[in-house]
Formats: C-alpha cells, structure tokens, sequence
C-alpha cells in the first residue's frame, strides 16, 4: 500500500477499507509514515466524512495500537465511565464508591487534566499520599478485593490516538465528528471493561456547545462500544453552568465527600443517579431504574459509599482520614467573598469563563508542564435562576495570590449576567442514548 493512494482515495470521497485503515494505523505509529501525509488524510477525513465502518475501523486500530488491557482476571462484568469533561466535573469521586458500594466493579483508567482543573487524577491527588502509579498487577487485585481501583493511562495506551490528537491539534482537524468519537473509544476499548457509561456534556463549558451535536457524538460512540461488544450507554446532560458548586481540586473533592453523606448540590445528586443507574443496569446489577435507584440511596443512607471511597483512597496509599477530616485536604491561604454588583435574576453564567478563573487561580494547566495548585478554586453561592439582590455573595473564592485572585474576581463578575425574569431552565439531563 501507498498513503499516497489512500490520501487520494479519501480526498475524492471514498471509503477506506478496514485493512487500508489497519495498516495506516500501524505505519503512522512506527512513524513509516511523516506527519505531513497524515496531515492531509486527517484533512480529507475533515471534509469527507467517515462511514460507520471506516470509523469503527478506526477506532479498532487505535485501541490496538497498543497495549489491550486484559482484565479476565477480574471476578464478574467490569465498568467504567467516561465524561467529554466540563467545569466542576468531580462526578468519578463520588459516582465510582456509590457503584462499587452496589456490587459493581470498577476497573477505571483516568487521565490528568489539561484546562481550568485537573483531571480526576488531579483532583484524586487532594487527598495526601495517593497515587495512581500502580502496576496492572495492582490494580487487577484491587479490584478484586474491594471492587475499585483507578490507575493512570500507560504511554502505551492506544498511542497511535495520542500522535494523531497532536497532530489534528495543530492542524485544525479536531473538530470531527468520528475522529472525536474514535479517539475517546478507542482508549475506553483498550482499557478493557465490559460495561461503558459514557456522560456527554452540552452547554457554554462542553466540548460540544450545541445539544444536537452532543447527541450525534453520543450516538457515534454507542454504536463504536457496541461494534466492540461492549455494553454501551450515553447520557447527553446540561454544562451551560458549573456542575454543582465547587469548582477547583480539593474543593471539588470536599463537594463529592458532602455527596456520598447525603448533602450534595441537586444537580450534582443527579448526576450521580443517573449515571449510576444506568452502570448498574449495564453489568446486569439491577434490572429497573427504580431498582438501581433505590440501590444507590441505600448506600448513601448507610455510609456504605463513604466507607467505600475511604477503602479506595487507604488503598492507593491515600490518607482515608482526610475522607472523615475534610480540613486534611489541601487549604487556600485566602478565601474572600464575590459580591453582586447589580440586582435580578442570575440569568446566565458563562461556564467556561468561570473555569478559566480557575485555571488563572492556579487550579488548572496552560501546558503539560504546569504545576497545579489544588487548594485553589471557587464556591457558588448563587446558580442560574436565582434571585441575586445587590451585595449578595455569588461565590467565595479560594486563592494563595492576592494578585490572581483579583483578576479572577473581575472575570467572574463579567462572566454572570442578570435580569428581570427568571430564566427558562430547561432539563439538566437532556437525554440517554442506548
């Protein structure tokens, strides 16, 4: 074969094979293939489009590009979950102990955050001590003992996903439906659960910023988990504000502890019910939503998710203590108060303006090689559809620079907008793609 002829095959509109596909794959990860050839497949693709079973293909040949994590040595069906990410996303900390607590396990592999937050590993590290650097070995033993374990991506990990995400970054060629949908399965189909529940965020602070758009990736990536043979389940749900109230790592962390003792943000609690739901419908543990549901509360009821989350923490060498001692968590040195400038409903809040607030707090990263402060970050105090009267605390803000915390105070105030109606709020979950 010649990338050039495949270039030109894609160029004028027709479909790869899967062995065309198989090969460019494995040529352009043992680098037989230089990045300007690439370059131009990935714009061809932009322009044309992939079928279904181009896609599937695709997505098949990256997950193999490297290791496939194997874990038949795992008791019983295995799950994960995976969020298109968003402001305030702390859902794994708190959803991952409530399903495990229920009977399922839980075999996830997480990455590091590169935006206004850490990733769940990030945030994860809030608690002293934790690591995710565990051995396959580890991690399958773990979760065979007390039915959890998160641990980070290996480099080899579908690392043809990762020279291709580098090169459509400089290339402009991200913003493709099935280069989306591949790139995302095809590290969830190398990671090896049976089970997959994917959270496809819409709204201001989502990659997807329109609903229609956010149901095409969902479908798009249900039906490459089923090709696979994997139980797959999207639910499309709202990021037009900050899930919850926390915005920031160990504020995030904080909020999902208060979630698991019964006490979280009603959306968050949504979030969770959901999302746990249908994991525990996947593996086969429940058999109606009204069943899992009630599953889920009794284990927050009980403390049984609690004990569970402290269990996954003492056993990646985390301290449990800061999981009953919340002041054990990183702590910011200066915590003041945003308050309203004008009076009205708080109509809108530009989700990922608030993020970059955290992001220039310190709480997040510009490169791979930035240092995250985790103690940083915002609390709402008020959400879209609130009735805000002048002098009001919106939010507090938690810094360690006084300069970067005024900064990020001007640019939340500019990112909330008010009026005299209340807003139309439409469904926080807008949807489940099966």
């Amino acid at each position: 074969m010649r990338m050039y002829d495949l270039i030109m095959k894609k160029r004028n509109g027709a479909a790869l094979s899967a062995e065309e596909i198989d090969w460019m794959v494995a040529e352009y990860t043992a680098d037989k293939i230089p990045d300007y050839q690439m370059s131009a497949m990935m714009m061809a693709v932009y322009f044309q489009g992939m079928t279904g079973e181009e896609t599937a293909a695709l997505t098949m040949a990256m997950a193999r590009s490297g290791d496939m994590l194997d874990l038949s040595a795992i008791e019983g069906v295995k799950a994960d979950k995976h969020s298109t990410g968003g402001v305030g996303d702390k859902t794994s900390i708190a959803l991952m102990p409530m399903v495990a607590a229920c009977g399922l396990k839980i075999a996830k592999m997480s990455g590091r955050g590169l935006g206004h937050t850490g990733g769940t590993i990030d945030k994860l590290e809030s608690f002293p001590g934790f690591s995710t650097e565990i051995s396959t070995a580890h991690f399958i033993e773990q979760v065979n003992r007390i039915g959890i374990s998160i641990m980070g991506q290996t480099l080899s990990l579908a690392p043809a996903d990762k020279k291709l995400y580098a090169l459509r970054d400089v290339t402009a060629t991200v913003d493709n439906l099935s280069l989306i949908a591949s790139s995302i399965m095809s590290k969830k189909l190398a990671s090896g659960a049976d089970a997959i529940v994917l959270d496809v965020k819409t709204g201001s602070g989502a990659f997807m910023k329109k609903e229609e758009d956010a149901f095409a990736l969902a479908r798009e990536m249900v039906m490459l988990g089923k090709s696979a043979g994997r139980k797959t389940i999207a639910v499309v749900t709202d990021m037009d504000q900050p899930l919850g109230c926390a915005v920031g790592n160990a504020l995030e962390v904080k909020e999902a502890i208060e979630t698991l003792r019964g006490n979280g943000p009603e959306d968050f609690v949504t979030l969770c019910m959901t999302l746990g739901t249908q994991m525990l419908l996947a593996g086969g543990k429940a058999e109606t939503n009204k069943q899992a549901e009630e599953m889920l509360r009794r284990v927050i009821e009980d403390g049984s998710a609690l004990r569970k989350l402290a269990q996954f923490v003492e056993a990646q060498g985390g301290n449990a203590s800061a999981v009953y001692d919340t002041s054990l968590l990183p702590q910011a040195s200066l915590v003041e108060e945003i308050r309203s400038e004008e009076e009205g409903y708080l109509t809108r809040m530009v989700c990922d303006e608030v993020g970059t607030c955290a992001l220039m707090l310190g709480g997040g990263r510009e490169t791979k090689e930035s240092e995250i402060d985790l103690s940083v970050g915002l609390m709402l105090q008020k959400k879209v559809g609130d009735y805000v009267k002048k002098g009001d605390a919106i939010a507090a803000i938690y810094a360690n620079d006084e300069g970067k915390l005024a900064m990020a105070k001007t640019r939340f105030l500019k990112a909330c907008y008010f009026g005299e109606k209340a807003p139309e709020r439409g469904s926080f979950i807008k949807g489940i793609v099966r």
